[in-house]
């Protein structure tokens, strides 16, 4: 599955089997709803866990390829840039501003 229009179709319609079939089957035995719901949306995961990752992964692909698609190599340098001055503790304007006590002494 290189497509990942068709990825996306196929992960999104199994998903919805993956809960809608075990719903309709516990409702139909006489569980409650919310408890039927509860029961299929864990079976639901479990299921995609193990039977879809194949498209998960090529959907995974296409958001990164859509995110990145109009991205420059200078961009990227920017958001690098501004990412590592984010987790610093020292603020821009502080690296600017000489101290207080050095200039009043001259």
């Amino acid at each position: 599955m290189t497509n990942p229009r068709t990825a996306w179709i196929v992960y999104s319609v199994l998903r919805l089997l993956f809960f809608a079939i075990p719903f309709a089957l516990l409702y139909v035995l006489g569980i409650w709803p919310w408890l039927a719901a509860i029961f299929a949306a864990l079976i639901g995961v479990s299921l995609s866990i193990i039977f879809l990752s194949r498209p998960r992964a090529t959907a995974s692909e296409s958001i990164y390829d859509w995110r990145n698609r109009d991205r420059t190599a200078d961009d990227i340098v920017e958001d690098e840039a501004v990412e590592e001055a984010e987790g610093t503790d020292v603020q821009p304007s502080e690296t600017n501003r000489p101290s207080a006590p050095d200039a009043e002494r001259g």
